[in-house]
């Protein structure tokens, strides 16, 4: 009898699937800046991560690390979140550089940064 895929509840529709040189440290940075939640990094033998997981919110986040085969592939970003300047600065501290500073827009309080792994995210809070 053949196994039916499961889709996980956790998953939505469209999900970002980065391929990075460091895997781990991009887990940390989301963490620690968005709050990011991990729900599986998977090794190969030699301890390279072929594939992890990360939620932010309801939204999920895919990387593996980057080899001779799958170049690296980075990403833009957006994020709402509730203080801007807060996350901007949090995303600094953390080892982010600047894109953009935070000021204010007709759509939100905005502001880009480049997280130390090279996905750029444009972070919006609530002016």
């Amino acid at each position: 009898m053949e196994k039916s895929f499961q889709t996980p509840d956790y998953y939505n529709t469209v999900m970002p699937y980065l391929i990075l040189k460091d895997v781990s440290k991009f887990i940390a940075f989301v963490s620690a800046v968005f709050g990011a939640k991990e729900k599986m990094r998977y090794r190969d033998d030699n301890g390279r991560v072929v594939h992890a997981e990360v939620t932010i919110g309801e939204n999920v986040i895919m990387a593996g690390e980057s080899t001779d085969q799958w170049a690296t592939q980075t990403a833009g970003l957006y994020i709402n979140v509730d203080d801007a300047d807060k996350i901007y600065q949090k995303a600094l501290d953390e080892g982010a550089t600047t894109v953009m500073e935070v000021s204010d827009k007709e759509y939100g309080r905005s502001g880009g940064i480049k997280d130390p792994c090279g996905n750029t995210w444009w972070i919006t809070g609530r002016q």
